[in-house]
Order: structure tokens, then C-alpha cells, then sequence
């Protein structure tokens, strides 16, 4: 067993703090996330699932554009172009399958 505060931070990109947690076939990222930190549009072989703790993320996916509040998630397949911005101070959970290596 492990406990999430012994989990180190790891800044991604600016203003994204993330706590890894990777399995053999998955990955799990609790995001804090800086108030106008911006990830570009990009996509990735992983199916990502996103879920908001606290605040504000502007997400575009698949063209789309989403306003995700506390409370909501978004499913986003493999290879599906998307970006955030967070429009607040965010807290956020993330999924990756298969597992972010790139994460490690």
C-alpha cells in the first residue's frame, strides 16, 4: 500500500503539478493546476478520461468546446485532438490507458 502524500510532484508543464500513479496498463494524475496554464492542442494513443475536483478547465475536444466545472468529466478517445486552459485555480484527476511511460 502506498498513501498519496508520500507521492512526489512532478511540474509537467507550467502550472501543472501532478502526483503519477502508474499501474502495468494505466496511469491516475491528480492535477493541481495554476490559474491560466495552458496545455496545446495535441493528442496521444492513450483514451483519457478527465475529471474536475475544484475549479474551471475550458477544454477543446475534437473541435469542441467544453466549460468543465467541479463535478464533471469528459471522456476523450485515443488519437482525439484536445486542450485546456484553466480559467481558475484547478484540482483535477486524470486517467490514461494504456499506462503514460512517458509519465514515469
Amino acid at each position: 500500500m502506498q498513501n498519496l502524500s508520500n507521492t512526489p510532484v512532478q511540474e509537467m508543464r507550467p502550472g501543472f503539478l501532478g502526483k503519477m500513479v502508474h499501474g502495468d496498463k494505466s496511469s491516475l494524475v491528480f492535477w493541481e493546476i495554476r490559474k491560466g496554464s495552458i496545455t496545446p492542442m495535441h493528442d496521444h494513443v492513450h483514451e483519457q478520461i478527465t475529471y474536475i475536483m475544484e475549479g474551471q478547465l475550458e477544454m477543446v475536444i475534437g473541435g469542441e468546446k467544453y466549460l468543465l466545472n467541479a463535478g464533471d468529466y469528459h471522456v476523450i478517445p485515443s488519437h482525439v485532438l484536445h486542450s485546456a486552459i484553466a480559467i481558475t485555480d484547478c484540482k483535477v484527476i486524470d486517467t490514461f490507458a494504456p499506462a503514460r511511460d512517458d509519465y514515469r
